[in-house]
């Protein structure tokens, strides 16, 4: 029934401009806004819509975008580069290294959040 539609994913932000500015020049997305919402274009054709939420917003508690890299050292430098924090999970099953990158089996995978706390990642490919 829905094997041909074009479907997408959708979050909630704080702030519209902020998220904007982070998506757009920070993570170097192609974003584009109208009437109040910004769909981030990703690699590949996908694309991601981000609406406001006003005071009631709460950031998820789970991993809502995650960017497949082929190298996550080179993809964690360049973050950390651009002034974005890697969260950090010490004495959790999620534990990660002194970098942010969690090493405990499957994918090697780096968290960090946006500016309204939404949890993404890079995760080797």
């Amino acid at each position: 029934m829905l094997a041909n539609s074009l479907a997408f994913s959708s979050f909630s932000v704080s702030d519209v401009a902020a998220a904007r500015d982070f998506y757009q020049d920070t993570l170097g997305l192609a974003v584009t806004e109208q009437d109040g919402m910004l769909t981030l274009h990703l690699g590949g054709g996908g694309t991601v819509l981000v609406y406001p939420k006003d005071a009631s917003h709460e950031p998820a508690t789970f991993t809502v975008l995650n960017f497949p890299v082929p190298d996550i050292e080179v993809a964690v430098e360049a973050l950390v580069a651009s002034g974005v924090e890697l969260e950090h999970y010490a004495g959790t099953p999620m534990e990660t290294d002194t970098k942010g990158i969690f090493r405990q089996g499957g994918p090697l995978i780096a968290w960090f959040k946006d500016p309204s706390g939404n949890v993404l990642s890079v995760i080797q490919e």
